[in-house]
């Protein structure tokens, strides 16, 4: 059945943002018959997002292929996302069952790569219509419904109305600061920076992460040869770091069990970071209003998954709102159901993975859980593959550290100390 048109709306939806949450939601509720239009405040087509793990986790596969976008970004050059994790107790090394099938993966891949790929496919999409250059200044409200927004354009400003608003634009989203919506921050205490060199050697051409109590780092290899080197201190190490930021990060990376070979590389990029990166959550629904990606749930950047969220919370409001705008009746008590769904689901399937990154951004050893589990999973092969399909935030906590692995844990260390 048709949908009908409105005079009143010149779009079913409006999207502030078009990095990975906005143009993926654009694609999917454009697909769905909906008319989009894509808003970016950036001129230029190939803008991308600099500060980033550049990790997309193995949960948003299922957004990859409904995008389309897993043959470009194998052309592309992405890397499979496999990796391995340094604990005190040895290396964490996930591999397939005898006999079973590979590890679920997605993609590691250059935000300077991913991100005009995905805008491009996006303006591309019949019903999206990407208006590069704008920036939302403010919301259009009427009878206690946000109904549009106002934005900043190469032409002055224009007023652009829409059945629902999406706030796409980040962890200091404009949409939810004008939408009043309250955010929650908590404090994460490391800091963190990052470089890209060329033609880092790492064992077998794959991912690593260092768990150093409390200290982090990762080394993950993206395409074009080029691997994002990162490190996450306890903030009690920041004045001293700051005072020779290279010499502290050359230092702090020679400094780690199985060190890549910096003098084998050639560093690309200038040492970036940030002192003071808080994990902040948001109600993701108010009335006319969605949000999505980081502008929902920031997450830690140690854990590498805001991506894979972005493209995830992107799906899950496409498939939650696209009926609703595009049936008939009464719209606003069929979007504000719509919209409930889409924050019901939002809060189950990441809240508890949040609160756990929470409590670890506390900078603090491993409670005795971790030390379980993680223990076990550098001795065991499938509790290194249970380890796998958490870190790929395939399983929530529940499953993660339910009763029966629990007790499998404390069995793999038993017999390890009995040997």
């Amino acid at each position: 059945m048709p949908r009908p048109e409105s005079a009143e709306h010149d779009y079913d939806v409006v999207i502030s943002g078009a990095s990975l949450a906005g143009s993926a939601a654009a694609i999917l509720l454009a697909r769905r018959g909906l008319r989009v239009a894509l808003l970016e405040r950036h001129s230029d087509p190939g803008a991308y997002k600099v500060l980033c793990t550049h990790s997309l986790t193995a949960n948003a596969y299922p957004v990859l292929h409904e995008l389309g976008l897993v043959p470009a970004l194998e052309k592309a050059g992405a890397m499979r996302n496999t990796a391995r994790w340094y604990t005190r107790w040895g290396w964490i090394e996930p591999r397939p069952a005898p006999g079973g099938p590979e590890l679920p993966y997605a993609y590691n891949v250059r935000r300077s790569t991913l991100d005009p790929l995905i805008r491009s496919r996006a303006a591309q999409t019949p019903g999206v219509e990407l208006l590069l250059g704008h920036r939302v200044t403010g919301l259009v409200r009427e009878a206690g419904r946000t109904v549009g927004v106002r934005a900043s354009t190469p032409d002055g400003e224009r007023e652009i109305r829409a059945r629902l608003v999406v706030g796409a634009d980040g962890k200091d989203s404009a949409v939810a600061g004008f939408a009043g919506m309250r955010t929650w921050k908590h404090e994460n205490t490391r800091f963190g920076y990052l470089a890209h060199y060329r033609n880092l050697p790492l064992p077998d051409g794959i991912g690593h992460t260092w768990f150093l109590e409390p200290d982090m780092a990762y080394a993950f290899p993206n395409d074009d040869g080029v691997t994002v080197l990162a490190v996450l201190p306890d903030k009690k190490r920041l004045p001293a770091f700051r005072e020779d930021l290279e010499g502290s990060f050359s230092a702090f990376v020679r400094a780690l069990p199985g060190a890549p070979p910096l003098d084998s590389a050639e560093r690309i990029s200038k040492i970036i970071g940030t002192v003071d990166y808080p994990l902040q959550i948001r109600k993701p629904t108010s009335p006319g209003v969605a949000l999505i990606g980081d502008a929902a749930l920031t997450g830690d950047p140690l854990w590498g998954v805001g991506c894979g969220w972005a493209l995830q919370s992107a799906q899950w409001l496409a498939e939650a709102v696209a009926p609703a705008l595009a049936g008939r009746g009464s719209l606003d008590r069929s979007l504000d159901r719509s919209l409930g769904r889409y924050k019901r689901r939002h809060q189950w399937r990441l809240r508890g993975h949040q609160q756990l990154a929470i409590d670890f951004a506390e900078a603090r050893p491993f409670n005795p859980v971790e030390k379980l589990v993680f223990s076990a999973a550098a001795r065991d092969a499938s509790m290194a593959r249970h380890m796998h399909r958490f870190a790929s935030r395939l399983i929530g906590p529940g499953r993660f550290l339910n009763p029966v692995v629990m007790a499998k844990a404390a069995v793999v260390n038993i017999r390890h100390r009995e040997v």
